[in-house]
């Protein structure tokens, strides 16, 4: 597979996946088997130490169009500061965003001509209890059925502040994983048109998928052996 870029040139994924230098950064260590503490360990698993690791920040070039599109951003209207980091992580580009940018960038992805991204696949929600003052990340995938390009939005926001500006005006069908979002994550979708949960009740309490929430469960009796609910037996993280 590949791209045939502005001067005529072919350009394979492989080329691409030889741009990405990208160093991994360590941002927590986790000890013991699935992160359990408290409790005695016979089978050796305890001893563990994980380190958890994330893509660190690339420099240009790129490789390819990605230097294209980044330059294409940064020189649209009021977006000279808006992209935070780039990633170049496994032949795939991710621009961290500024939040407050992130509606201006987003239509500016749309509308460029040499960008059209005019598909919007969806957007996650992701927490990272140990990256302080940016625990909560949007993630944001896009595609130009124009240009056959994918690239991918970051957007983060702290705990104390989890607000990030709706879509929904760009791409109307961010609306369902907005709420989605908000309702597995907390994260505050500003100018979202009705903000409510899709997955959970109404009147839940709390967001399932955060690494904080509570395991719950119920016990369980099974032939005679009794079973109590994980979050009484043991603590993970």
């Amino acid at each position: 597979m590949s791209d045939t870029t502005q001067d005529g040139s072919h350009e394979t994924r492989a080329d691409l996946l030889r741009s990405d230098a990208t160093e991994l950064e360590v941002i927590e260590v986790r000890e013991g088997a699935f992160g359990v503490h408290g409790t005695g360990d016979t089978s050796g698993f305890g001893g563990l130490r994980r380190p958890v690791v994330m893509p660190g920040a690339s420099t240009p070039p790129y490789g390819g169009w990605f230097d294209e599109v980044a330059e294409r951003i940064a020189g649209g209207e009021g977006l000279a500061d808006a992209i935070e980091k780039v990633v170049v992580h496994r032949g795939e580009i991710t621009f961290f965003i500024r939040r407050e940018l992130l509606l201006p960038t987003a239509r500016h992805l749309r509308d460029d001509p040499a960008l059209r991204f005019e598909f919007f696949s969806g957007v996650s929600g992701v927490h990272y209890p140990s990256e302080t003052g940016r625990e909560l990340h949007a993630v944001y995938h896009l595609l130009s059925m124009t240009h056959n390009r994918r690239i991918r939005l970051e957007v983060t926001c702290p705990d104390a502040d989890p607000h990030v500006p709706s879509v929904v005006s760009v791409y109307p069908t961010a609306d369902w994983h907005e709420r989605e979002t908000w309702d597995m994550f907390g994260l505050v979708f500003d100018g979202h048109p009705h903000l409510t949960r899709i997955l959970m009740p109404d009147d839940w309490q709390g967001h399932p998928q955060r690494k904080d929430y509570p395991l719950g469960g119920v016990d369980v009796e099974f032939k005679g052996g009794f079973i109590p609910a994980p979050d009484s037996r043991r603590s993970y993280s």
